[in-house]
C-alpha cells in the first residue's frame, strides 16, 4: 500500500510531516501546512494549497482519491517534504544545530510552484512598483480564473490550451464578457506564466501561448471622437452654477488644448511646470520629456485657477491630488488618479447627456479627438511627436478620420454614376 511519506525523523531530533490545518480558510477549505518540530518547539508552513477535510487521510497523511486532483497534489506534498528534509541537511552540515524557525524560514524563502501562489507574488509585486492601475485590473482577472476552476488551485503543468479555450468559453457564455477583455484575461495568466518561467518554477515546456498554441490577439476597436461642431458646444456651455461640470468640462478642454494630454499627467500639472509660455512636463506612462507652446485657450482656462492659489494648500494647480499621506508612494498616486477621473468621467457624461450628445464622452476622448480632428493637419510624424509615442504605428490609431479620408473618396467616385 502507498503512504504519502510520514513523518520524516532528521539529525538531532528533528521531525517533518504534513499536516491539513483545522482552521478554515475564506474558501471554506483547509490548509495544507508543513510541521516541523526540533527540540519539542514546532513551526508551521502553509503549502499554498487548501482541501475539504474529508479529502485527508490523516492517517497516512495523503489526500484521498476523492480530489479531483489527488495524484498532482500528493506529488507536490512529497515534493516539500523532500525540501523540508533537503534544506534541514544542508543547513546542518553548512552550520550544525538548526532551529526549526531557522528550517521554516529558509524553506519559505523557497519558490512556490502553484498558480495562484505565483498570482499573489505578481499582484504584490505589481503594488509594490506603484502599479495601481494593473493591480487593480488584474486583481479580478486572476480571481474570475479561480471562480473558474471553483476555488482550486492548479500547477502550471496543468495549464492546458483546452483549459484556456475552456476559461474562454466560460467568459463569454457564463459571465458576457466581451472578445477584448477576454484577451486581458489570457495576458494576465500568461505574464504570470512568464514570470513562473524566468523563476525556473516551470519548465517551458508547458508555455501554452504562441504560435501554434494560444494566440493573444487584441481585436480591433474604434476610438470615440467629438466632432469640431461638438468641441465648440463644450467650450461655449455656460456652467457658472455647477463647478463639478465646469471643472470636468476645464479638464476635458486643457487635455485637448495640450495635444490629446493623458488626464494623469493633467492632473499632476504643477505651475513650475509653466515657463517662457511654454508647458515642461515628462509624460508618467513612458517618462519621455518635452514641451509644448500654451495655447491661448489654455491661459484663459489656467488663468481662472491661478486666482484660486491657496499658498501652501497644494503643490499641484488642481485639487485631486492633494491628501497624499506618502507623496512618493507611486501606488497610493496612482489610486488617488484614477478615483479622480472616475468622478472626472461621471461628471463628462452627465455634459454629454445635457448637451444631447450620445457618445460616452471620458478624459481619454479628448485624447482621441484630437488625434481625429487633426486629420490631414499635420503629418502623421508630427502627430507622433505631439502624442510622444514611441511607435509610429499607435498614433494611426488615433488619426482614424484621416485614414478614412481615402477610402471615403474612393467610395463615392464609384457611386457617382
Amino acid at each position: 500500500m502507498f503512504y504519502l511519506c510520514s513523518t520524516y525523523k532528521l539529525l538531532v531530533m528533528a521531525s517533518v510531516k504534513i499536516l491539513l490545518r483545522k482552521k478554515i480558510n475564506k474558501d471554506g477549505q483547509f490548509p495544507l501546512c508543513i510541521q516541523i518540530i526540533k527540540n519539542r518547539k514546532t513551526s508551521i508552513i502553509h503549502v499554498g494549497q487548501s482541501i475539504n477535510v474529508q479529502d485527508w487521510d490523516e492517517t497516512r497523511q495523503k489526500v484521498r482519491k476523492t480530489h479531483p486532483n489527488h495524484n498532482q497534489l500528493n506529488n507536490f506534498l512529497i515534493k516539500k517534504l523532500t525540501e523540508a528534509n533537503s534544506k534541514y541537511l544542508e543547513l546542518s552540515t553548512e552550520m550544525g544545530l538548526v532551529s526549526a524557525r531557522r528550517i521554516r524560514s529558509e524553506l519559505k524563502s523557497e519558490k512556490v510552484s502553484s498558480f495562484f501562489a505565483q498570482a499573489n507574488i505578481y499582484l504584490d509585486e505589481l503594488k509594490k512598483s506603484g502599479k495601481y492601475n494593473r493591480y487593480s485590473a488584474d486583481k479580478p482577472r486572476i480571481n474570475r480564473f479561480r471562480e473558474f476552476l471553483k476555488g482550486e488551485d492548479i500547477f502550471f503543468s496543468e495549464i492546458s490550451i483546452s483549459l484556456i479555450n475552456k476559461f474562454k468559453a466560460y467568459l463569454k457564455g457564463t459571465r458576457e464578457i466581451s472578445d477584448r477583455t477576454v484577451i486581458n484575461h489570457l495576458v494576465v495568466i500568461r505574464s504570470i506564466f512568464s514570470q513562473a518561467i524566468k523563476a525556473e518554477l516551470v519548465d517551458s515546456k508547458y508555455y501554452p501561448f504562441g504560435k501554434g498554441k494560444i494566440q493573444i490577439k487584441f481585436p480591433e476597436s474604434s476610438k470615440i471622437s467629438l466632432n469640431i461642431d461638438e468641441v465648440i458646444k463644450l467650450e461655449n456651455l455656460v456652467l457658472d452654477n455647477y463647478p463639478n461640470l465646469d471643472h470636468a468640462r476645464n479638464l476635458w478642454l486643457l487635455s485637448f488644448y495640450f495635444a490629446g494630454m493623458r488626464i494623469s499627467d493633467l492632473l499632476r500639472l504643477r505651475w513650475s511646470d509653466f515657463y517662457n509660455d511654454r508647458l515642461h512636463y515628462s509624460m508618467g506612462k513612458n517618462a519621455k520629456a518635452g514641451s509644448i507652446k500654451v495655447p491661448d485657450k489654455a491661459k484663459s482656462i489656467l488663468d481662472k485657477y491661478r486666482s484660486l492659489i491657496n499658498s501652501g494648500e497644494s503643490i499641484y494647480i488642481f485639487h485631486h491630488l492633494n491628501g497624499l499621506k506618502k507623496p512618493n508612494d507611486k501606488f497610493e498616486l496612482q489610486q488617488k488618479i484614477a478615483n479622480a477621473v472616475k468622478a472626472i468621467d461621471e461628471s463628462l457624461q452627465k455634459l454629454a447627456s445635457g448637451m444631447g450628445i450620445i457618445k460616452k464622452l471620458t478624459m481619454h476622448v479628448a485624447r482621441h479627438t484630437f488625434g481625429n480632428l487633426s486629420g490631414n493637419k499635420i503629418p502623421i510624424q508630427m502627430l507622433q511627436k505631439l502624442y510622444r509615442h514611441s511607435s509610429i504605428t499607435t498614433t494611426i490609431g488615433y488619426q482614424a478620420n484621416f485614414i478614412n479620408q481615402d477610402t471615403d473618396v474612393a467610395l463615392e467616385s464609384v457611386l457617382k454614376y
